[in-house]
């Protein structure tokens, strides 16, 4: 996915004033910085990124949160350019300046007199090893190309693997053997992001238009039928249409009353929500908001307080970066509680529930590494957190893991030994010094130690989505990686660009050994 950085908006006011005649505040840069920045997300200090990217790059998409663009309004403003103006128009994200020329330099001024000239990568301690012990490279015998895997998903009970292409004219669902040999394939009009299936039903989520940011509202949830039992997916219906760019479905039970409720994912681009889905039954739903932001990228149905009612936790980026907890009340509605706060240049991705410390509570493991946005440059806190849970769902960093461009981390005991190893993906590695680090599996050596291992091949895609799952009925975790490559790394000297769009695959398996 590719995701906007900063998100800070205003109200809209008819006859608004250019920013010259608003008037002027007596408050140094910093402050306003503060006040104007820090309002929307936690605040950047200029030493995070160099001059360069402020100036060129992050300053101006911020001054268009404020309503300040260089040409005026148009041909630069947001509106009549986005896919879904008239819901930003709603929104009331400002056309018009909210804060006076002479502020909004000082801001300027503020970031490109305090910011470094240059920020050096972040260099490894050590050579991650080489060779997966346990694990098979597989790679499947069909592939679209160049591959634009967007989705992957094991089926279990050794039925194979799905998995979605996401090109520009071609939306396909590609449902392989569990041999990796082509089965069929089914067509949509709109790029299936999202994959769930209870019996002989696929629950399938399409993002919309364009899996790109955008706020239009024409994301739409449809079941899959198979009419008679061994047949193919030959039927469908949309129970729940207008979700603004969905990226990611939980399901369960959340009022306890014996159906299915689903959380949607409403990332947006500028504006979006998390919300949850009633079940009315017949596949009738009432929409329930839980918090009016777009970056809601993933969600956890669990009843984390153990009181017999389903709480939510949810991973929100796209500017007010943070993991929150929707504490269910009992009678449908939630109370907010924020866990853990980021900065916009994290690039939230992915989090997980899993008792690290066997201790018998849910620790939180946390994936950050986005880089699509106006700073691709490397950034040394983008990798895998663990956090601890203290017993009462208060949080506590216990361990971080570097990985550039990290985009998920999935834990497992892969090596049946009694503790959770990591195998994580990155989309946006450092491929000029450590091209294998688009695929990392973290073996747990106990307290917290874990040794890093790659594989050659893994520099053969771009490894976008990744998911992990006994494929083959054999007791142990398989996994499975899935390809995008419409975006090249910037810069790429490589030549792996190439390479990938013209002989790389769509999707590929490591399968586990060990049993």
């Amino acid at each position: 996915m590719i995701y906007l950085i900063f998100s800070c908006s205003g109200k809209k006011e008819p006859n608004k004033p250019e920013h010259e005649d608003l008037p002027v505040s007596n408050l140094p840069g910093d402050v306003l910085a503060k006040t104007h920045c820090g309002g929307c997300h936690s605040f950047v200090s200029p030493e995070f990124l160099p001059k360069s990217s402020w100036k060129n790059h992050v300053l101006p998409s911020m001054g268009h949160r404020l309503g300040i663009f260089n040409g005026g309004h148009q041909p630069d403003s947001l509106f009549g350019l986005a896919i879904g103006d008239s819901i930003l128009r709603k929104a009331n994200i400002p056309e018009s300046p909210v804060l006076s020329k002479a502020d909004w330099t000082k801001i300027v001024d503020y970031y490109v007199e305090n910011a470094p000239d240059t920020i050096l990568p972040p260099k490894r301690s050590k050579k991650f090893g080489m060779g997966l012990k346990h694990f098979t490279y597989k790679r499947t015998s069909y592939s679209h190309q160049p591959p634009h895997t967007v989705m992957v998903k094991i089926l279990q009970a050794n039925r194979g693997i799905v998995f979605s292409d996401g090109k520009r004219n071609i939306k396909r669902l590609t449902f392989l053997t569990p041999d990796l040999q082509k089965d069929y394939e089914l067509s949509f009009k709109n790029t299936p992001i999202h994959y769930y299936e209870r019996s002989d039903t696929i629950y399938l989520t399409t993002v919309g238009k364009t899996m790109f940011p955008h706020d239009s509202p024409d994301g739409v949830l449809q079941k899959l039928y198979k009419k008679e039992p061994g047949q193919k997916y030959n039927s469908s219906s949309a129970i729940i249409s207008k979700l603004q760019r969905p990226v990611f479905m939980a399901y369960g039970d959340i009022n306890n009353d014996g159906l299915e409720d689903i959380v949607a994912c409403e990332f947006g681009s500028l504006t979006g929500k998390l919300v949850w889905f009633e079940n009315m039954g017949s596949d009738k739903y009432s929409k329930r908001l839980l918090r009016a932001k777009s970056g809601a990228i993933k969600a956890i149905i669990k009843d984390v307080n153990r009181d017999g009612y389903m709480d939510i936790v949810a991973l929100m980026a796209q500017g007010d970066e943070g993991v929150f907890l929707y504490e269910n009340r009992g009678n449908s509605t939630f109370k907010e509680k924020r866990l853990l706060s980021f900065m916009p240049l994290y690039g939230s991705q992915y989090i997980e529930l899993a008792d690290f410390n066997n201790d018998g509570f849910d620790d939180l493991i946390y994936v950050c590494g986005d880089n699509a946005d106006k700073t691709p440059i490397l950034k040394s806190y983008h990798g895998i957190y663990i956090y601890l849970n203290n017993g009462s769902f208060s949080f506590t960093q216990s361990y971080f893991y570097p990985l550039n461009g990290a985009y998920k981390a999935i834990p497992r005991d892969y090596d049946l030994d009694g503790d959770l190893d990591i195998a994580a993906i990155s989309f946006f590695p450092d491929y000029h010094s450590y091209g294998e680090e688009g695929f990392i599996y973290l073996e747990n050596r106990g307290n917290f130690e874990f040794v890093d291992y790659s594989f050659p091949e893994s520099k053969n895609g771009r490894w976008m989505v990744m998911d992990a799952g006994d494929m083959d009925s054999d007791g142990d975790i398989d996994l499975v990686l899935g390809s995008h490559v419409f975006i090249g790394p910037k810069g790429d000297t490589t030549g792996l660009s190439k390479k990938w769009a013209m002989i790389g695959p769509s999707i590929i398996v490591l399968e586990n050994t060990i049993r």
